[in-house]
Parts: C-alpha cells; sequence; structure tokens
C-alpha cells in the first residue's frame, strides 16, 4: 500500500474513532476517576477505570478537545479493557515511544486501530493531544497502585 494510501487509512480511523467514539460516557457509582488537560491546545478528558483485582475490567471517557485526543482516547479504553494493570502500563510506554519516534516492541500486543496515531509523529505540537488519554490512565493507574 503506498504511503499516500496508508496515511488516507489512517485519517479515516482516527476519524471514525472522532466521530463514533467508543465507550465515551460515565460510570454510575465507584470507579477510580482521573481529570486530565492539556492547557496548551485546551483539550481536556475525564477518564474512568473499573479496576478490579489488579485488572482493567472497563473504562470509559468523556471530555472536549481535537480528533487527536477524543479518538487517542477511544482507542485507549477499547485495548485496555481486560488487560492486567501492568500490561496496561505497558501498553501505555510503547504508544508513548510510537509518539516520541522511538523504536518499540509491539509484540505482545495487537495495538489495532492505535497504529492510524503513528502520523501524529510528524506534528510534534499534536504529542500531547495523542498522549493525553493514556497519560490519565498511567496517573491512575500509579495512583492506585500505591493505595
Amino acid at each position: 500500500m503506498s504511503s499516500n494510501n496508508l496515511d488516507t487509512l489512517y485519517r479515516q480511523v482516527i476519524m471514525d474513532h472522532y466521530k463514533n467514539p467508543r465507550n465515551r460516557g460515565e460510570f454510575e457509582g465507584e470507579s477510580l476517576t482521573i481529570n486530565m488537560n492539556n492547557p496548551t491546545c485546551g483539550d481536556r478528558i475525564q477518564l474512568q477505570m473499573k479496576v478490579e483485582e489488579d485488572r482493567v475490567v472497563d473504562a470509559k471517557f468523556v471530555g472536549e478537545g481535537c480528533s487527536i485526543s477524543l479518538s487517542s482516547a477511544s482507542m485507549m479504553t477499547q485495548a485496555i479493557k481486560g488487560l492486567s494493570t501492568k500490561q496496561a502500563l505497558d501498553m501505555s510506554q510503547i504508544f508513548s515511544d510510537m509518539m516520541l519516534g522511538k523504536d518499540y516492541d509491539d509484540s505482545s500486543f495487537d495495538l489495532g486501530d492505535i497504529e492510524a496515531l503513528q502520523g501524529v509523529t510528524k506534528f510534534p505540537a499534536r504529542i500531547k493531544c495523542a498522549t493525553l488519554a493514556w497519560k490519565a490512565m498511567e496517573k491512575g493507574l500509579n495512583e492506585d497502585k500505591s493505595k
């Protein structure tokens, strides 16, 4: 597939998650809740996770922001459901490496739609948009672990 066709496909995947977000909403009752924002551009997200026995059993988000920020949150919430907290944090490190243009080993995960965000690396100002939900997840799981 040519680079141009791949870019088009990736843009379509990102826009699909933006227009049809997965896991958008809030939990009723108790959940691990993290609020984060990107003061540079105004993106904000509230991530909620249900964590039981060191496993992310469910995740939802609400927020406002650009297509990159919200589609990344949609993709991330899909990807971490069912993972152990360690696996979710490991996946977040892989995503961070991908966003920074570093070599990464994704052999232990099927990144699926998340790979569509690779093109963000061409726009350094947008990397914070793509990583906002992931940083919220890391913060929440690390704080939950320390309790």
